[in-house]
């Protein structure tokens, strides 16, 4: 198996003019007959027992050429593209067959997709600002406070009227025109006044109720509802009020540390917070900072980037996701129905992403080529040890479905980023000042969050729900 020839077709694109001698060649077509004659029939012969020679003169000499080829196909690409020094692409390889038999062999020829060819220059001096890493005290104590949010307990209500920021457990049923609309009737259903969870005007007729009262709720559904049958329309809800709860919060004192954490004192537990929060906060800036010089090198690299490349790397994102859906008990496709969306309109929405990573990857693989920046024997070895330890497994089996050529790839691309950033001008700044916010109720706690992670646990939260009941409350919820 050799390579012919290696022309540039178009922009990403190289034909190769492949040949398999012709020894490869029958020792192929040998191998084939040997895997496949147990299934052939020819008259005077027991099935399987019939020679490779009398099978081909049956059916005609070129019988096994096709699985043959097939046998011979991969490996043959493979090693021509690495005699060529291509770095391919997985994408559509278009093939063309130009000659084959048994003396002389195969020629064929593939066109296939290789990575761009790469400019970059001026990332040497790159300037980036650091933020200088601080916790106030203000910070630690509204972390307190949402610990003790978390370990507060409910308590009923019975001598006063319900506030804003209370739970209230109600029975509620919606009527428009004086008739029962689908999807307006619940039961014993958990509502904090306050969070806007209903339409506008719900949960503020709650507000100055006792337990046990009926009455009506006039609401008017939002103009952009979306129930096109309810949207601009008046309804009147009938709601009993059943309960009324709170939440006890804990005294933040040392009682509350120990029971919170391994520690004796509240002294102790923030000084234990204010050392995580320096970590995180630490890691955030200088994340940051190679974030900055990582945008500044997406604009001084001159690519054409091949599509498929990205959509290779939307694909992976899609596959990633998948495995976390699945850890979490829930399949892609369930994922889609609640969501409204198809697994082509999903991949396309990490389509961004994906370009941004294969223009980060493509910048770091540059420059670690022209400043010959590659990993030490040490820095590989040490490299297989982690990722042993990480999956529990040993070294070998990690080596082989790792290549060590694709993990000195990796390992060159960390050192490429760390090489920018050594030689660039990064300014310490005082961090800007931001009034902390109140703490949030703990199941509000993710509401702005609107990432693909969050909304998976938000999905299979609300898959496990009886059916009746997310029937019941999602189209009365804004």
């Amino acid at each position: 198996m050799s390579l012919k020839e290696s022309k540039k077709v178009e922009t990403n694109r190289y034909e190769l003019n492949i040949t398999i001698d012709g020894e490869s060649f029958q020792s192929a077509i040998k191998q084939v007959y040997r895997k496949n004659v147990g299934k052939m029939s020819v008259p005077g012969f027991r099935k399987g027992k019939a020679p490779q020679s009398i099978i081909e003169k049956h059916y005609g000499e070129s019988v096994f050429f096709e699985d043959a080829l097939n046998l011979l196909y991969g490996d043959a690409v493979e090693s021509a593209v690495g005699e060529a020094g291509l770095d391919y692409v997985d994408d559509k390889v278009d093939f063309d067959l130009v000659s084959i038999d048994k003396t002389n062999g195969i020629e064929f020829k593939v066109v296939i997709t290789v990575n761009p060819e790469i400019l970059i220059d001026g990332y040497k001096g790159l300037k980036a600002e650091h933020v200088i890493p601080t916790v106030t005290d203000e910070e630690i104590e509204a972390e307190l406070g949402r610990m003790a949010e978390r370990n507060s307990r409910l308590v009923s209500i019975e001598d006063r009227a319900a506030v804003d920021g209370d739970i209230t457990i109600i029975d509620f049923e919606g009527f428009v025109d004086d008739k029962a609309f689908e999807g307006g009737k619940g039961e014993s259903y958990s509502l904090t006044l306050g969070s806007n969870q209903f339409i506008p005007g719900f949960e503020e007729q709650i507000v100055g109720h006792n337990n046990g009262d009926e009455f009506d709720v006039n609401v008017e559904f939002p103009a952009e509802y979306q129930a096109a049958e309810l949207a601009g329309k008046p309804a009147v809800f009938k709601v009993k009020l059943h309960e009324i709860k709170n939440r006890e919060l804990p005294a933040i004192d040392d009682e509350f540390a120990k029971d919170v954490s391994e520690f004796d004192t509240l002294a102790e537990l923030k000084a234990d917070l204010t050392t995580k929060a320096m970590e995180k906060k630490t890691k955030s800036s200088d994340d940051d900072v190679e974030n900055q010089l990582i945008d500044q090198l997406i604009d001084l690299m001159k690519a054409e980037i091949p599509e498929a490349m990205i959509n290779n790397r939307a694909e992976q994102s899609v596959q990633d996701f998948e495995y976390r859906l699945k850890s979490q008990g829930m399949d892609l496709n369930t994922y889609m129905q609640y969501t409204g969306s198809t697994v082509e309109e999903f991949k396309k929405s990490f389509a961004p992403q994906a370009e941004r990573q294969v223009k980060i990857r493509l910048a770091l693989e540059k420059i670690a080529e022209l400043e010959n920046v590659k990993p030490t024997d040490e820095d590989i070895a040490a490299e297989f040890e982690k990722l042993s330890i990480e999956y529990k497994t040993e070294i070998d089996k990690i080596k082989s479905f790792i290549p060590e050529k694709e993990l000195i790839k990796d390992l060159s691309v960390g050192k490429a980023i760390e090489f920018v950033k050594s030689n660039a001008v990064i300014s310490d700044v005082e961090a800007k000042s931001e009034k902390v916010a109140a703490v949030a109720p703990v199941e509000n706690s993710d509401k702005a969050d609107d990432s693909e992670e969050k909304k998976a646990k938000k999905v299979t939260k609300k898959a496990t729900t009886k059916k009746t009941t997310a029937k019941e409350t999602d189209k009365t919820e804004e």
